[in-house]
């Protein structure tokens, strides 16, 4: 019977602390959504700043998500499938953008691109990434790559090799197995992991601030844009920019919830 109760208890108390933090965070939200006046935020999405900080945020976000794929799905499979010197210092190291913070990520960025040679010669052949919106393409390369790697490696890991091998029994290469048997076994995991890595490409700051600097109608995506209005006392077009912002997190953080929520990070 004791042991029914603290039993008892113990669900109370968990399931009270859950609640609390979702009504805690659902409040936040809501203050953000419901401050300005239902027509404000449609004028603010009229206006040439918002519509440049949409269309610049879509660019960079699509562009750094597609190259983040072509980077992270065979990095995840190499790091699921084959054990090679070195790997377990290469599964720590390729983590470390998760928790270093983006404005260091970004001093790193900028002083990579800005004061070597290797960024002098980029420039020299037309790519500078410094104060332009190329830097907020590598910046947000540089800081969500974990997550596309961490849930493809997951996924991965989670299908069987043996899959592969009878594919290969049956006359297919190595690759053919990987692109015809493996790569459509882990739809679910791509899928939830390119949405999250697009999501939290097109809400960064941080490192885009430091190299891509805020210049309005330049590099003004949407989180510099709300920025750089809060910074100038404009709420309407602040609060639109963070509106739009929690729109795209909600949609993201469900259809990641929907087809990855089992991936591990």
């Amino acid at each position: 019977m004791r042991n029914i109760k603290n039993l008892n208890a113990v669900k109370v108390i968990t399931i009270a602390v859950s609640l609390i933090i979702t009504l805690f965070i659902i409040t936040l939200l809501l203050l953000v959504v419901t401050h300005p006046a239902p027509g404000t935020i449609i004028n603010a999405l009229g206006t040439k700043e918002i519509q440049f900080a949409i269309y610049l945020s879509l660019i960079t976000s699509v562009t750094s998500t597609i190259i983040c794929i072509c980077i992270a799905v065979p990095a995840a499979y190499a790091l699921a499938r084959y054990d090679f010197f070195g790997k377990t210092i290469v599964n720590m190291v390729v983590d470390i953008p998760l928790a270093l913070p983006p404005l260091v990520a970004g001093v790193g960025l900028l002083l990579f691109f800005g004061t070597t040679a290797f960024g002098d010669f980029l420039e020299s052949v037309g790519l500078v990434f410094v104060f332009t919106p190329l830097g907020i393409i590598v910046a947000q390369v540089f800081v969500n790559l974990p997550f596309m790697l961490r849930i493809m490696r997951s996924t991965f890991t989670d299908i069987n090799p043996r899959y592969e091998y009878v594919a290969e029994t049956l006359g297919c290469t190595h690759f053919q197995a990987i692109y015809r048997v493996v790569l459509p076994m882990s739809f679910n995991g791509f899928l939830a992991g390119s949405v999250i890595t697009w999501a939290k490409g097109i809400g960064e700051f941080g490192a885009a601030l430091l190299l891509a600097g805020a210049t309005r109608m330049k590099t003004e995506t949407l989180p510099i844009s709300l920025f750089l209005n809060m910074s100038c006392g404009d709420l309407e077009l602040a609060i639109s920019a963070a509106t739009i912002l929690i729109a795209i997190s909600v949609v993201s953080l469900f259809i990641f919830e929907k087809y990855g929520g089992s991936a591990k990070f």
